[in-house]
């Protein structure tokens, strides 16, 4: 294989994982890894600096188009960006002194993770409970649109949902993934904001998320330009195309198609990394 196959089938995988990342709001990283390591063999160190641009790159492109529309809490978001961005640095620093099997495993156990989560049921109307009182004072509360107009809704247990966001950025910056799945995990079940809502703001999070680790990533030497390059070329479009889509699509069936993706990939990992392929 050339260089130039090498760099087109790495495309065509980024672009679908952006178009995954999106869609479900768990980012693109979570299928970029897997995806560099057991398909194309490169190491996972590598692996995750390249992910981390892509991730980058997944956030650009779909948070742009959420903002428009009024889906993201902004507020919420730079807020709960306090947790994951000192999360994400301590991570990063984590993972250039533990071994690559260590990684795998624990990126594995992360992806099976993220597959059940992908199919937990979504409840797209919180319960009419009062807000949590930081919340209130900070203005956290928002709106979204809805076929029927806007409907507001309240920010609950927001103390949970930080110190949850806190492990998304440490699992970010150890494993270059963007951790969607932790934030919306915390959006969703801990601080119940409604699935849309959740997912466009994870979206916008994990840019910074990832843009805090991957600082740590570049002066240990583990961006490669020949390799971030076209996964960040794959995953912006994908991105765009799946932001577009996610405002009107029911994502229930792609949800299926994710976790099975995600399954494999794991399964195929631990196996790589048990018998020494990694």
């Amino acid at each position: 294989m050339n260089i130039l196959e090498f760099s087109l089938l790495v495309w065509t995988g980024s672009f679908t994982a952006g178009l995954l990342g999106a869609l479900t709001g768990l980012g693109g990283g979570v299928v970029i890894v897997p995806l560099l390591t057991s398909v194309f063999g490169v190491d996972i160190r590598y692996a995750v600096g390249a992910s981390l641009v892509s991730v980058i790159a997944t956030s650009l492109g779909a948070a742009s188009t959420y903002i428009k529309k009024g889906y993201t809490n902004l507020r919420l978001g730079m807020f709960l960006e306090v947790a994951t961005t000192i999360g994400a640095i301590i991570g990063a620093l984590i993972a250039t002194f533990i071994t690559v099997k260590a990684l795998t495993i624990v990126l594995a156990i992360v992806l099976m993770y993220s597959a059940y989560l992908s199919q937990r049921p979504r409840v797209e109307q919180v319960e009419n409970e009062p807000a949590d009182p930081i919340a209130n004072y900070l203005q956290l509360n928002g709106t979204y649109p809805t076929p029927e107009g806007l409907m507001s809704y309240q920010v609950h247990s927001l103390p949970t949902g930080f110190s949850v966001m806190l492990i998304a950025g440490v699992l970010s910056g150890l494993l270059g993934i963007g951790s969607g799945g932790f934030k919306v995990l915390a959006m969703d079940q801990f601080m119940r904001l409604p699935f849309k809502v959740s997912t466009t703001t994870s979206n916008f999070m994990i840019g910074v998320t990832a843009a805090a680790s991957a600082g740590v990533y570049l002066t240990r030497g583990y961006i490669d330009p020949g390799l971030s390059m076209p996964v960040m070329l794959g995953v912006l479009p994908g991105a765009f195309l799946g932001a577009k889509v996610l405002v009107g699509a029911n994502t229930q069936i792609l949800r299926i198609i994710f976790s099975l993706v995600m399954v494999v990939m794991a399964l195929k990992m631990v196996y790589n990394s048990l018998v020494g392929g990694l």
